[in-house]
């Protein structure tokens, strides 16, 4: 079976940055549903169109085709009595938006520094502002059961 439109496709794949350093070892296969159900980066569901079971393709995405811009204004200084007493570098808190315009968005934010009594808090995806390389190979194509197209997205295989 070819990779279609409202098929479940299951990729083998790693992630590097344009230098290949390694980004995303991949091990664990990437199951998403094809055909435009924003599972997957649009330009790299586009280059897997048409392939099949063992077909690899290579694709650069430029940050703006990834996980976007850096976003400086995502970037907020807290006191630390305003934060969970356990907070350390690398641990993930929900936010809300910032911009009056997102009013009810919800945003992960990570800590990135903690400085005397105040923490640095990033809502950036952590690969935001970077160009990336996927290397995807097809492991395995089916089509969506009714579910998951009514749902938009794959079931997990758990």
């Amino acid at each position: 079976m070819n990779v279609i439109k409202n098929s479940v496709v299951t990729l083998n794949y790693r992630v590097t940055n344009p230098e290949g350093v390694e980004v995303d070892d991949g091990k664990e296969p990437l199951i998403y549903l094809h055909g435009g159900h924003d599972d997957l980066f649009p330009k790299l569901e586009e280059a897997l169109d048409g392939k099949t079971i063992g077909d690899t393709v290579t694709v650069r995405l430029h940050a703006d085709e990834a996980f976007g811009e850096y976003d400086p204004e995502l970037v907020q200084i807290e006191p630390l009595d305003k934060l969970p007493e356990e907070i350390e570098i690398g641990m993930e808190l929900e936010g809300e938006a910032t911009d009056e315009d997102d009013d009810d968005e919800v945003i992960v934010y990570r800590v990135t520094e903690i400085n005397g009594d105040e923490a640095t808090l990033d809502g950036n995806h952590p690969l935001a502002g970077q160009a990336l390389v996927f290397t995807c190979t097809v492991a395995a194509v089916r089509p969506a059961t009714a579910e998951e197209l009514a749902n938009g997205t794959a079931e997990s295989e758990d």
